[in-house]
């Protein structure tokens, strides 16, 4: 069990990044973009390619992430110069993906069609590979954990630099009030593109990341309900920290979420789950999280009544003893 645990710690630190971007879209734009599911099997692909042809794993995955950036830029322009509307700007974009994460897997075993890629030949060329190479008593976990939260905290640090510049601003300020910016002279369209891409950037370098630590580094069906995941991350994230002011501290929320959805997630496996039943559970965690704060409220509000009702009944028993 205590195995279990840190395996989904390490995994949750990594699929962190994954939430982190889709908290950008979805929360700071305002923009229910859909691509997300392409592009971090974009990331993974890009990635999984790139070292199997044997290119260095960091550069591997900061092209990923470009990949990721280029994939939101699509979505953004599609919106915002088209005006195609954001969903279907974003479904657009993630069937245009599967096509073109089959193409780079094919080009990296010179076999047409093929849906996945593994590393198992190659797995010392990867990040892990390389730590581990630097620190050899590690276990895969702890590598894993290592280095998710080594990148967890990079990001973090950067996000809040990035998004308290005028750009950052820009990019929060068009989220929250569109019409509002564009009186005010702000380019919004500008705003959105740099918003996605870094976005979908941060969704493929988390797929990059996902690929490099498991057996079948990329599979093109890898990412169907990544939106999901991100969003019970943020979701988790955000009802724990719900007071918190602070823009670092609900970056840092949605990192726990992650980690705790991860968990759980598989906490539950282990007890003796069917991996067919995943989705549903996942399903059925977004549900709850979306609940806690009204159930939250409800609770208060029962305690409240009961304290009133307390008082009342006290107020009544002085009155009729004084009269």
């Amino acid at each position: 069990m205590f195995g279990t645990i840190i395996s989904g710690i390490s995994e949750g630190f990594v699929w962190a990044i994954l939430a982190l971007g889709v908290y950008i879209s979805f929360r700071l734009l305002d923009f229910a973009d859909l691509s997300c599911e392409g592009s971090i099997t974009l990331g993974a692909s890009l990635a999984a390619m790139l070292i199997y042809k044997g290119v260095n794993p960091f550069l591997a995955t900061l092209l990923a992430f470009c990949g990721g950036c280029i994939a939101g830029s699509v979505t953004a322009i599609l919106t915002t110069k088209l005006k195609i509307p954001p969903i279907l700007s974003g479904i657009l974009t993630m069937i245009s993906l599967y096509s073109i994460n089959i193409h780079i897997m094919s080009h990296a075993t010179g076999v047409s069609g093929t849906a996945n890629l593994s590393l198992l030949t190659v797995r010392n060329n990867t990040i892990y590979g390389y730590i581990k190479s630097l620190i050899p008593g590690m276990g895969k976990d702890d590598i894993i954990l290592l280095s998710g939260i080594v990148f967890a905290v990079a990001i973090i640090g950067i996000l809040y630099w990035f998004f308290g510049t005028e750009m950052g601003c820009t990019i929060r300020a068009t989220g929250s009030n569109e019409k509002m910016c564009r009186a005010q002279g702000i380019n919004t369209d500008t705003a959105k593109i740099i918003g996605l891409a870094i976005s979908n950037g941060l969704i493929a370098l988390s797929g990059a990341m996902i690929c490099q630590g498991q057996r079948l580094a990329s599979e093109v069906n890898m990412g169907v309900g990544a939106i999901v995941i991100g969003l019970a991350s943020i979701i988790i994230g955000e009802t724990i920290f719900m007071k918190a002011k602070n823009f670092a501290l609900r970056l840092l929320g949605i990192v726990v979420g992650s980690v705790i959805y991860r968990v759980v997630v598989s906490v539950v496996i282990f007890s003796g789950m069917p991996p067919a039943d995943l989705k549903l559970m996942t399903a059925v965690i977004v549900l709850v999280a979306l609940s806690l704060p009204i159930l939250k409220n409800a609770v208060f509000a029962s305690a409240k009544k009961r304290k009133l009702k307390e008082e009342d009944k006290e107020e009544t028993k002085e009155v009729a003893e004084n009269g």
